[in-house]
């Protein structure tokens, strides 16, 4: 296992306790470091995100997973996998209607176009099934006995700044050691680009360390869409410098606030940026600063998490 030095003591605050200070999930601490008015944007204006079909997909695929993990380890089996997704897709449309019309034409769309909503329909549902083998193709469900999936972990660190997040999936082996899985929709990322895959799961294993005393031992990425996985195993100073990192990181949120100064950071992730209308790298002009301003930089939409794009170098 990796060196488990004694940790700071961390409070876990409870499912519904609002934090009083600065909280920071792993997505928004990446937005921040992506580019600061993005996180303005998604943070403090709250400004509104269609999610695209490739974030939906992702949604989709985790809850088929964590259903999956419901059956007995026998009936883990790709078939049911695959009868999974449609139920689930109901079940999504229901908790969240807007996804429902995701593939709808617009009002004044051509009949052609209208009657190639079913098509569509199904082939996203196709492209769900297709990650679903990328996962059969790196683990045997069958084999694993989960510990906790889908968990919300907490703590505080450096006595005021609260991290959270959810953990896709945490497996735990008989002599105590911890496997920390992420499943990842987008394509594996090129090595200059791993950094900022793994920024999620040290963030996790920041908070387990500091919760649970003890190190990860595995820190597992699942890209489905390329059947690949890749695995980190940190260590306590590699933690401790993270902690670090990320207080550093909160300050100049906190110093952002109070100067209402987020400025865009220009980067190849532009492309993907739902706000460039918004945007002064793009000609746009931000709206209004919001007064006033209570953040919880934690809060985030399910399908929000659930997928990132593929990032080429």
């Amino acid at each position: 296992m990796s060196p488990s030095a004694d940790p700071a003591p961390g409070r876990v605050p409870g499912r519904d306790e609002r934090p009083s200070g600065p909280s920071l999930s792993p997505s928004r601490a990446a937005d921040f470091k992506t580019c600061p008015l993005l996180f303005r944007f998604r943070t403090i204006d709250r400004l509104p995100e269609k999610p695209t079909p490739d974030q939906v997909r992702g949604t989709l695929v985790h809850a088929v997973l964590e259903r999956l993990f419901d059956l007995p380890a026998a009936d883990r089996t790709p078939e049911s996998a695959a009868a999974l997704v449609a139920p689930e897709w109901e079940r999504l449309i229901e908790q969240e209607p807007v996804l429902g019309g995701l593939f709808a034409p617009a009002e004044d769309a051509p009949d052609a176009l209208v009657s190639d909503e079913p098509d569509r329909i199904a082939a996203f549902l196709a492209g769900a099934g297709d990650l679903l083998s990328g996962y059969f193709a790196v683990e045997d469900p069958q084999r694993l006995e989960p510990a906790e999936r889908e968990s919300l972990v907490s703590t505080l660190v450096d006595d005021e700044l609260l991290i959270r997040g959810y953990i896709d999936r945490l497996d735990v082996s008989p002599a105590g050691d911890l496997r920390v899985v992420d499943y990842k929709t987008g394509g594996a990322p090129r090595e200059a680009f791993e950094g900022r895959a793994l920024f999620q799961l040290k963030f996790y294993a920041l908070v387990l360390w500091r919760t649970r005393g003890v190190v990860p031992r595995v820190l597992r990425l699942l890209y489905l869409k390329d059947a690949e996985i890749c695995d980190y195993s940190p260590d306590a100073s590699e933690l401790e410098r993270f902690e670090r990192t990320l207080v550093a990181l909160s300050q100049a949120i906190e110093r952002a606030k109070a100067e209402k100064d987020f400025r865009p950071k220009p980067s190849k992730l532009c492309g993907w940026c739902s706000h460039q209308a918004f945007c002064p790298e793009f000609g746009g002009t931000p709206p209004p600063y919001p007064e006033p301003v209570e953040v919880i930089v934690g809060d985030v939409s399910a399908v929000a998490e659930a997928a990132e794009p593929t990032i080429e170098p």
